[in-house]
């Protein structure tokens, strides 16, 4: 079958526009016919696959799509609300291994929205409404008890909105939630990992299971990196979960329970009185 433009320009050139949040740079990959990788401000963000989005090539990605493979047993559809939009790789994983899943992705960044439409364009059958507003703002629309899963993936200018790292975000988070939902946030820091122990510490002060899916040496405060925080009010299953972050092609490990709670240190529960946004991530990290 003859490729049509897009799909002929996509396989030889990069697209690039300015958007709310900086410079965004759609890059094809020169390994996929049809895969692309979204940058912000030269950052790497997410990677598509529009031939296979059951592929997932990030790190951090293919933890959240461990979190979507267990939040209910196989092919059963999820309500999914994803805070932070991307290149909508995540929703596209949970339509396309989840069939008739009902998702709701909330981004702020209108133009981002618009490019991401036009160039890696959702399949018109699934089930996918995207909002452009503030990530709070568009849970507050959500109603109570009706997620299965909520994913926070929200980045302006590489770091985390202080307003979403707080007690009070989460409460609300918990509201939208099903009594047996999920709420799994992409998390990045640094040594000495200060944000990563408060983030914990603001989770466990609302939510009674907790599991953090990170690479060691990020866990261990060598390097700046990603880690995956998953809350719920129902036990988490914990074996499966670490089995598939300990063999998903990236050396992961998952921490729950007393060892967890010891890596806090001692850090206290973040509210929206002293909330601060993520700290950005060190000159070089992305090249």
């Amino acid at each position: 079958m003859a490729k049509n433009k897009r799909q002929g320009r996509a396989a030889r050139e990069a697209v690039v526009e300015q958007v709310d949040g900086g410079v965004a740079e759609l890059r094809p990959d020169r390994d996929r016919a049809r895969g692309w990788t979204l940058l912000l401000d030269g950052a790497p963000q997410s990677h598509v696959d529009l031939d296979d989005p059951g592929y997932l090539d990030f790190e951090y990605q293919r933890r959240l799509g461990h979190v979507i493979d267990l939040a209910a047993p196989p092919k059963q559809p999820l309500h999914v609300v994803h805070l932070g939009g991307g290149a909508f790789t995540l929703a596209r994983y949970a339509a396309a291994t989840r069939p008739r899943s009902t998702q709701q992705i909330v981004e702020l960044d209108g133009p981002l929205v618009q490019l991401v439409r036009r160039e890696l364009p959702l399949d018109p059958n699934a089930r996918i409404r995207v909002r452009s507003t503030d990530a709070r703002a568009g849970l507050a629309k959500i109603p109570e008890g009706w997620a299965d899963l909520i994913i926070a993936d929200v980045f302006r200018g590489a770091r985390t909105p202080a307003h979403l790292t707080s007690t009070e975000f989460l409460t609300e988070v918990r509201t939208a939630l099903k009594p047996t939902g999920w709420y799994a946030a992409n998390l990045t820091d640094g040594p000495p990992l200060t944000h990563l122990r408060g983030q914990i510490a603001t989770a466990a002060a609302v939510f009674p299971e907790l599991a953090l899916a990170v690479e060691p040496t990020v866990l261990r405060g060598r390097r700046f990196g990603n880690a995956v925080l998953i809350a719920a009010s129902t036990p988490l299953p914990i074996a499966e979960l670490t089995r598939r972050v300990a063999g998903d092609g990236y050396a992961g490990r998952v921490e729950s329970g007393q060892r967890l709670v010891e890596f806090t240190g001692g850090a206290t529960p973040v509210t929206d009185t002293n909330a601060v946004a993520s700290p950005g991530p060190p000159g070089g990290v992305f090249g």
